[in-house]
């Protein structure tokens, strides 16, 4: 069993119980299909005894119809009121109705075997023939189970109206048979004492059941009809024991129409004019052969589905379930709850992401609340000059929403005048309102300004343009006016006085710091000159006797070289040559103090490993070496340039060579791993060591391939090769190389190969 298959077992349950609802239904439905057919034979089977009942009544009918007519023949009844004793015998009348009656068995297959004694003559009559002595028709033709004198005096001397003699077994001239024996005395009209004939027809078994054989013959069952005492009529298909066990079973109901008794249906017939009982017994698995058809076809139809169902069910668990089984055991790595596979997937996964979901909302609000600190973490960041590249304040601009609208502007400083060296809370709590209400004031300018507080008493800002000389030269005029109008304003409401101080224009973000630096410079010269209005940089020449070169502008310097931004560390290095020419004027001493800090830095840089084991060290080392302190700045600059474009090339292709090993260590393990169908970008990550989206972003940069892609065509490759033969079929080739579904194994073949991998493996065959 997998590890997680209850996940798997509900699936498959949820699908076994689509399959038992229209089960239960087909059930039904072919219960009523086997009741309805089951009902339909019985009524077949009903309706056909009842034909043959009616049938057999009509050939008695008639049987009972030649009686009558033989009662209303003349030349019979003058024989049978005739003297025959004596020998004054009326031979020819005799004769003549032996003619007669051999003409009324022509009509009716009962009138077969008949005849019609005369008392008085003593005389047998037949179809042919005329026996004087009647022992002599009973030498041929007699009951076995009943002697001559029995036979003359039950028969032939007694009074009979439409009397039938059971089934009793009966000698045809030499041929063994069992009939029923119709009698009746004429005229009609005798009912005491003895007649002067007799007529009697005897039906042969056989005659009787073959109207009955649609029964026998179509079912294979039995036959049985008994007069209104019980006594056997006629039976076929059947012997008397079985009959007499079932009338003498207190179970079997005799006045039902139709019963299922033992293996057979019973169908009991009463006749309403003879009284006679028809009983026919059909096997039950005749009378069902459509419904066991039925059945059959039901069974193996509803077999097959559900073989196919349950194939099915268990195809679209494993699918559906894998996914939820790879996110719960990717969560419980990540959570480290491995122990808990006892507890209900879903739970786990809704009780995890409902803790995802609650973290990271509550994460959301702290982030919302912590924006403006971060914002104002990122300004002072900015300022200090932390950043080493554009790309890196830019992004972290945007994760900050800091809002930085371009990359050329001005940065000042706005100091509360008034309070220098008093910290006690009540001053605190005025230089905080104060600072408020400046800060309320530049917003309401409407201006694209951003601030920072540095210390208790000054407000940092931030004037940020469009990278055009009219935009820039229009945001400075704006600058003044805005900052004197805010200046004037919070003095004549406020009684707040301020010092405004502004540094140069820097040209990228990149220079921020610098303008900060610049901006610092000016308001200590503000100060120092008491100046009330607007100080601007370039307007505070100072003659100093010292160099620029601050620690976080070495550092800074030092920064972008070890990250190999060639282009803001030329930048970096053009401002301190620049700071210390065109805004100082330095001595010669100061010139030369300047140039061999700048040689420092440079010696501190290939003071670095990836600078150590390049083949340039030496070189580099000489050249900056060889610098002399007494050449003019701008000579060092170029040569310090050079210098600092080799050491940039040297960190780009170490950077290169570390991009080319990750890309290569990634390539070995999808080489390896292709063919595991969970393989995603959060495992490869974790073999590499390496943030998801770098890798992501890094194999796109060095390959230009997306790394899902490269992933794909190596699967396709190795498809393709197990293609070339026909051992593995399509759908095995499709497990082996990563692919839980073939669908999506022949989708992604076709769309990497540009035909489906069966018209590809025919192709490679035929080549």
């Amino acid at each position: 069993m997998p590890k997680y298959s209850r996940v798997f077992r509900r699936f498959l349950i949820s699908y076994i119980i689509i399959l038992i609802i229209p089960s239960i239904a087909g059930y039904m439905s072919y219960k009523t299909a086997i009741t309805v057919t089951e009902s339909v034979s019985i009524e077949n089977s009903v309706t056909q005894l009842q034909k043959s009942k009616e049938l057999l009544e009509r050939r008695m009918a008639e049987v009972e119809g030649f009686t009558r007519q033989l009662a209303i023949n003349q030349d019979l009844n003058i024989l049978m009121n005739e003297n025959g004793s004596g020998d004054a015998s009326n031979v020819y009348g005799i004769w003549k109705m032996m003619r007669n009656v051999l003409t009324f068995g022509q009509t009716n297959d009962f009138l077969k075997h008949y005849y019609v004694y005369l008392s008085n003559y003593n005389v047998l009559l037949t179809p042919g023939s005329a026996y004087f002595r009647p022992e002599h028709y009973y030498e041929s033709y007699y009951y076995e189970d009943m002697p001559f004198e029995k036979w003359k005096s039950t028969v032939l001397e007694g009074t009979h109206r439409s009397e039938m003699m059971p089934l009793s077994p009966f000698m045809d001239n030499k041929n063994e048979t069992s009939v029923v024996t119709y009698m009746q005395s004429l005229p009609l009209d005798s009912f005491t004492g003895s007649s002067p004939a007799v007529v009697v027809v005897i039906i042969d078994q056989q005659k009787m059941t073959d109207l009955l054989s649609g029964i026998t013959d179509r079912y294979g069952g039995w036959v049985h009809i008994s007069d209104a005492d019980g006594h056997t009529v006629g039976l076929q298909g059947t012997d008397e024991a079985h009959v007499g066990l079932l009338s003498a079973d207190s179970s079997f109901d005799g006045e039902k129409l139709s019963q299922f008794y033992e293996d057979d249906l019973v169908i009991t017939i009463r006749s309403d004019s003879t009284n006679w009982i028809y009983r026919a017994g059909i096997p039950r698995h005749v009378l069902m052969g459509s419904a066991n058809q039925i059945k059959y076809i039901t069974w193996s139809v509803t077999g097959v589905a559900l073989f196919i169902g349950v194939a099915a069910g268990l195809l679209l668990s494993y699918r559906n379930s894998a996914p939820i089984i790879r996110i719960v055991g990717v969560m419980k790595e990540q959570f480290g709850q491995e122990g808990q596979s006892e507890r209900n997937e879903y739970d786990f996964l809704h009780g995890n992401i409902s803790q995802m979901l609650t973290n990271n909302r509550r994460l959301e609000s702290e982030l919302h609340r912590q924006a403006p600190l971060v914002r104002d973490a990122f300004f002072k960041r900015l300022l200090a000059g932390e950043f080493q590249t554009r790309d890196e304040i830019i992004a972290a601009a945007v994760q900050a929403n800091a809002g930085l609208t371009g990359d050329t502007g001005y940065v000042g400083i706005m100091q509360v005048n008034g309070y220098p060296l008093m910290d006690n809370v009540e001053v605190l709590n005025e230089l905080n309102a104060a600072r408020l209400i400046l800060k309320q004031a530049l917003i309401d300018t409407g201006s694209s300004v951003r601030m920072t507080d540095i210390g208790s008493d000054k407000i940092v800002f931030l004037f940020t343009y469009m990278d055009e000389p009219t935009a820039v030269e229009i945001g400075k005029d704006e600058v003044t006016m805005t900052l004197e109008r805010i200046s004037r304003l919070a003095f004549e409401e406020y009684r707040i006085s301020t010092t405004v101080a502004l540094g140069g224009m820097f040209q990228a973000v990149t220079e921020v710091s610098q303008s900060f630096e610049q901006a610092k410079q000016t308001l200590d010269v503000a100060v120092h000159q008491n100046r009330k209005e607007l100080s601007w940089f370039e307007d505070t020449r100072q003659e100093s006797s010292t160099y620029h070169y601050p620690l976080e502008l070495e550092l800074r310097l030092i920064g972008t070289v070890r990250a190999g931004e060639q282009e803001e560390a030329t930048r970096i290095l053009h401002t301190i040559i620049s700071q210390n020419t065109v805004h100082r004027e330095l001595s010669y001493e100061m010139k030369q103090q300047l140039a061999g800090e700048m040689k420092g830095t440079f010696l501190k840089l290939l003071d670095q490993k990836v600078f150590i084991e390049s083949e340039s060290f030496e070189e580099m080392k000489n050249r900056i070496i060889a610098i002399q302190p007494a050449e003019p700045l701008e000579a060092i600059q170029v040569e310090l340039a050079a210098v600092m474009n080799v050491l940039c090339e040297v960190v780009h292709s170490r950077k290169n060579d570390s991009h080319t090993r990750t890309v290569e260590q990634i390539k070995t393990y999808i080489e390896s791993a292709y063919t595991d169908s969970a393989l995603t970008l959060y495992r490869v990550a974790e073999q590499v060591e390496r943030p998801e989206k770098y890798i992501s972003q890094l194999f796109k940069e060095v390959t230009g391939v997306n790394l899902s892609d490269y992933l794909e065509n190596v699967r396709m490759e190795q498809a393709a090769e197990l293609l070339h033969n026909e051992v593995l079929t399509v759908d095995e080739i499709a497990s082996r190389v990563g692919y839980n579904s073939s669908h999506s194994f022949r989708r992604a073949f076709k769309r990497v190969r540009g035909v489906s991998p069966s018209v590809f493996r025919q192709s490679a065959l035929d080549g």
